[in-house]
């Protein structure tokens, strides 16, 4: 009798591409579904690996969720400050920092998604410590604002500004109502942003 073929599970021979992959598919459902709605067995299906795979990559779907949110949250931060330090001008740290934000969306819209436009507890989680792409970009406008280049106002409420009209066009873009890149279009979003910024202490 002839033996059978041995079955190797997909973490058996790469754990690392396997955790991407389980990673990838949960993305995607927490985007789709929602975190609350989105099972592990929905993962695992839709990762294409059983659900003792999940396990051994991670404890539970809620430390899932928080590795995929902080440890990307943390990353776009990381670039937004590493490019805004290459500029001298408030008006070029944000023009630098508004382009990334359109490049990071065009390269990976799930992502974008999860970390920007999703609503879910992990927010909630941030503490004051971790990297933010959104602090990140009120710093840039604070110090601007203190060297009067931007009319002084209130941080928090430019910051909004900027990042609603970032998300907004992001979001417009999702259901398909513009057709171009967002990286094609950065040039005029940031001028839009600017005079955002430009008018904030007007009236």
């Amino acid at each position: 009798m002839s033996e059978q073929p041995l079955t190797i599970e997909p973490d058996m021979r790469d754990g690392s591409k396997t955790k991407e992959l389980i990673g990838r598919a949960a993305l995607t459902l927490f985007v789709e579904k929602g975190i609350a709605e989105t099972t592990i067995r929905d993962i695992a299906r839709e990762a294409g690996v059983a659900e003792g795979a999940m396990y051994r990559h991670f404890e539970s779907k809620d430390a899932l969720a928080w590795e995929l949110f902080s440890q990307n949250f943390t990353s776009l931060a990381l670039d937004l400050e590493r490019l805004q330090e290459r500029h001298q001008t408030a008006r070029a740290k944000i023009e630098a920092m508004t382009r990334q934000f359109y490049a990071f969306f065009d390269s990976d819209p799930v992502m974008f998604s999860y970390l920007l436009l999703a609503q879910h507890d992990q927010f909630k989680k941030i503490t004051p410590e971790m990297p933010s792409p959104v602090r990140a970009l009120r710093q840039v406008i604070e110090a601007g604002m203190a060297r009067g280049e931007i009319p002084a106002r209130d941080p928090n409420l430019a910051t909004a500004m900027i990042m609603g009209l970032v998300l907004q066009v992001a979001t417009f873009k999702i259901y398909g109502g513009i057709d171009q890149s967002l990286s094609s279009l950065s040039g005029t979003l940031f001028e839009a942003c600017w005079r955002v910024l430009a008018g904030v202490g007007s009236g």
